[in-house]
């Protein structure tokens, strides 16, 4: 089985949707499905002013109609609602071919925190996008549950994981720092809401891992905190080991890979009660969701590193990729309607 991913969100971009589609794509191999992407790299691209780290691919839609034709997938899957995702989007429906979606990031609350557009006007265009989807995927059911009430339809879900090889408890990395450390990772912008985190009293020092367009606002503003910028990998996961609390400030985030990330760690949560770590912890002992923050940071300070590791390992991307697969070929198996040809060679590589 193949399918096809159309993404704007793609490397070398570093975010918790282009994890979420790669970590999902390797787990998959092991299920027997193939999945190739159609991503940014295989168009002109331009810079957002709001976001000169970030680049917006302009497709050419014979382009994108002959990429996705040549790919002979199985499914298709449209994991953003960007350019790419829209002309995918246009694709299938011009071909009546079916398709499923996933929600992955709250544009309404993202666009009003930097323009007067009413928050309505973009969950209208969010429900026009996805309800030609066959199937529009959400990480949790409080999600789902908020999308349907907001007028999706075909709600499913489709949980996330996190990579246990890499994200471990391990020697910590003395940081040089002040204990305890209290560590923030993800991407440096206004709609994470650092400045609640980093305004608060607390002792010991706050770490931020990241990079955006609010990081140069932040450090003048905070110059006790230390940034020490983006990292991936091992060097990651080693200063998610070296730290003493977990602090998700972001009121807006769907799901949050980081809270799995930093709990296979054995790094308990501080975070507010709303969707998203409210969401992935629930009422676990592994974290403090206060509408306090500060209550939060300490009070996750007294909570078991092993009941962290204990509950990340509940999460595998192998039960996300199987979650997927279940998903699509549902909506592959659907009659009537038309499904996608496989009568011809297979190609491994969308790239052109």
């Amino acid at each position: 089985m193949r399918v096809l991913i159309a993404t704007d969100a793609w490397h070398p971009q570093v975010n918790g949707v282009v994890r979420t589609l790669t970590m999902m794509a390797e787990a998959a191999k092991g299920l027997g499905v193939e999945i190739v992407f159609l991503t940014p790299e295989t168009f002109p691209t331009v810079r957002l002013p709001s976001y000169p780290d970030l680049r917006i691919a302009i497709p050419n839609p014979a382009k994108v109609a002959r990429l996705i034709s040549a790919a002979q997938a199985d499914c298709i899957h449209i994991a953003t609602e960007g350019p790419i995702g829209l002309a995918a989007r246009r694709y299938c429906r011009k071909r009546g071919l079916r398709f499923t979606t996933s929600f992955h990031t709250r544009f309404p609350e993202y666009v009003s925190a930097r323009a007067p557009i009413p928050e309505s006007w973009v969950w209208a265009l969010l429900r026009r996008f996805h309800g030609a989807s066959h199937a529009v995927m959400a990480a949790t059911p409080a999600l789902a549950d908020e999308l349907r009430g907001r007028g999706f339809h075909n709600v499913v879900l489709w949980p996330r994981g996190v990579d246990s090889e890499l994200f471990h408890p391990r020697e910590a990395v003395d940081l040089g720092l002040p204990r305890p450390v209290f560590l923030s990772v993800g991407r440096v912008a206004v709609e994470k809401n650092l400045e609640a985190f980093l305004s608060l009293d607390l002792p010991g020092t706050k770490v931020v891992v990241g990079d955006g367009p609010a990081r140069a606002a932040l450090q003048r503003d905070f110059p006790q905190a230390v940034f020490l910028g983006a990292k991936q990998g091992e060097a990651l996961a080693q200063v998610y080991a070296s730290a003493d609390v977990f602090v998700f400030p972001s009121q807006t985030d769907t799901y949050g890979l980081v809270l799995l990330e930093a709990l296979a760690s054995g790094v308990p949560v501080a975070a507010f009660p709303v969707t998203g770590p409210r969401d992935v912890i629930g009422d676990a002992p592994v974290g403090v969701l206060s509408d306090d923050l500060r209550q939060a940071c300490l009070g996750a300070l007294s909570i078991s590193r092993e009941a962290c590791l204990q509950f990340a390992a509940e999460h595998t991307w192998a039960a996300s990729a199987r979650a997927f697969i279940d998903n699509v070929t549902r909506v592959w198996l659907m009659d009537p309607g038309p499904a996608l040809s496989r009568e011809t060679a297979k190609p491994r590589s969308l790239v052109a």
